[in-house]
């Protein structure tokens, strides 16, 4: 089955308010990471007026938006540094063995992609959904040798 082969991460939720003339509309947003664990991921980011749907919209979004990350063994070819908004990201390749050396926002990212061994520093914002997004671009930068 198609579900089981994805490994699905909510990173963030968000419940969200609105100000109508009915009084407050509430409404949450999940931003979710997808991979196979085999060098694809994939991040979504779903709304909607209950947790379950949001994380099933976050999750079809990302699905349908997966990139495939270039590995070299267990690591990634090159370092990669990208800034995206306030977001800074820096990954590193690593030795075998080193394992994931990244904060939550990247190692979400970097573990869905299927990368063992990787060193990552995150410069700028402690904003969740900026780094999985500014994390998610510098994947997409790298290129196989």
């Amino acid at each position: 089955m198609e579900q089981s082969e994805f490994v699905e991460k909510i990173i963030q939720v968000n419940r969200v308010s609105k100000k109508t003339t009915g009084g407050n509309k509430i409404g949450f947003s999940v931003l979710v990471v997808v991979g196979d664990k085999k060098g694809q991921v994939g991040v979504g980011l779903g709304k909607a007026t209950d947790v379950s749907s949001a994380v099933r919209k976050g999750m079809s979004y990302a699905r349908k938006h997966l990139i495939r990350v270039p590995m070299k063994k267990t690591t990634i070819p090159h370092e990669v540094y990208h800034k995206k908004g306030a977001a800074k990201i820096l990954i590193k390749p690593a030795p075998a063995g080193t394992g994931i050396r990244a904060g939550g926002a990247v190692r979400a990212v970097v573990e869905a992609a299927g990368i063992r061994d990787v060193v990552s520093k995150i410069l700028g914002t402690g904003n969740k959904a900026s780094n999985v997004y500014a994390t998610f671009e510098a994947l997409k930068e790298l290129k196989i040798d």
